[in-house]
């Protein structure tokens, strides 16, 4: 049972999971939809955010009813469904968009047709948010959210400059386009905090909020010494509760998940810091460098050192 709302997660919580919350950007996606015309898309293991720049139509998510699509409206859709957008025109069936009129460039698809006015025009992006290997925020969102923003809060042009970063293919395209997209994703937050429509209630690891004070005092201070009985104490329920609550909302037992956010902060460290590598298992929760190396390894598949060096040539995987 859900213990609280998530609406009632304290300040300090949310800044400590927004802040961990890390994103990794799949591909982006221009829809430009001209009028009589309807384009369909199949399902990616990600969720995407769908936002509308201009104009009007409409968009089916897997088996769910039409949404009216309206400037500014921004929309998460689910992990592995399919989407179809499509435009009124004057008369007839609508004419869907063959796979002739994709257009791939830098990371960006574009789908349109040539030559033709576009009457609506979404960016569409499949992304993955996650804290550490095995919490995905979205990974179990089973329907969409939505949310209608205002011009001034300058959505677009974050998720413009995304592309732009794409198809600049400069240095750091990676980190620039995670961090455009997440300043999304923060600004989705904050505007959910405001709204009387609490759509963070889907969210299991957001919605009990007992379990996600624990989680969120787990990703602050990764390196802390917790305990499965001082984030109990943490969550304010007994050993038994916490632990039978914590492993249905995760699907893991505590310690796996802290073992995860402590190897991120391992593999940040070694990437951005010059500290030894007693240093960063001190910082990541280990007194031994050994069971750390060995913990590591697991994770990694190579060793601390091997690691570092790897991330100076570009090779290192960013995902623990």
């Amino acid at each position: 049972m859900i213990a609280a709302s998530a609406s009632k997660l304290s300040t300090s919580d949310l800044n400590s999971l927004m802040r961990a919350l890390e994103i990794d950007v799949i591909a982006l996606t221009e829809m430009l939809i001209p009028s009589g015309h309807r384009a369909e898309m199949g399902t990616i293991d990600a969720p995407a955010i769908h936002y509308t720049v201009s104009g009007r139509g409409r968009i089916s998510i897997g088996n769910g009813p039409l949404v009216p699509l309206e400037p500014h409206l921004l929309i998460i859709k689910p992990p592995n469904m399919p989407f179809a957008i499509e435009v009124d025109g004057a008369d007839g069936p609508k004419r869907l968009i063959s796979r002739d009129c994709w257009k791939q460039h830098d990371g960006v698809l574009r789908i349109g047709m040539p030559a033709e006015q576009p009457e609506i025009i979404q960016i569409c992006g499949f992304f993955n948010a996650s804290f550490g290997q095995s919490v995905g925020l979205f990974r179990e969102l089973r329907e969409p959210v939505v949310e209608k923003f205002e011009p001034t809060d300058k959505i677009d042009l974050k998720l413009r400059e995304a592309i732009e970063e794409l198809c600049a293919q400069e240095i750091g395209m990676g980190a620039m386009t995670a961090s455009l997209l997440k300043q999304v994703i923060v600004a989705l937050v904050r505007r959910s905090m405001k709204s009387s429509r609490s759509w963070t209630d889907r969210f299991s690891i957001l919605a009990d909020r007992q379990i996600t004070r624990a989680f969120a005092d787990m990703v602050a201070r990764p390196g802390a010494a917790h305990t499965v009985q001082s984030l109990a104490q943490s969550a304010g329920l007994s050993r038994s509760a916490f632990m039978a609550r914590f492993s249905e909302i995760f699907g893991r037992a505590p310690m796996a998940v802290l073992r995860d956010l402590r190897m991120r902060q391992a593999a940040r460290d070694l990437t951005t810091t010059s500290a030894p590598v007693d240093v960063v298992a001190y910082n990541a929760g280990y007194e031994s460098r050994s069971s750390f190396v060995r913990a590591f390894r697991k994770a990694y598949k190579v060793d601390p050192s091997e690691y570092r060096q790897s991330a100076k040539t570009g090779e290192a995987d960013k995902g623990a």
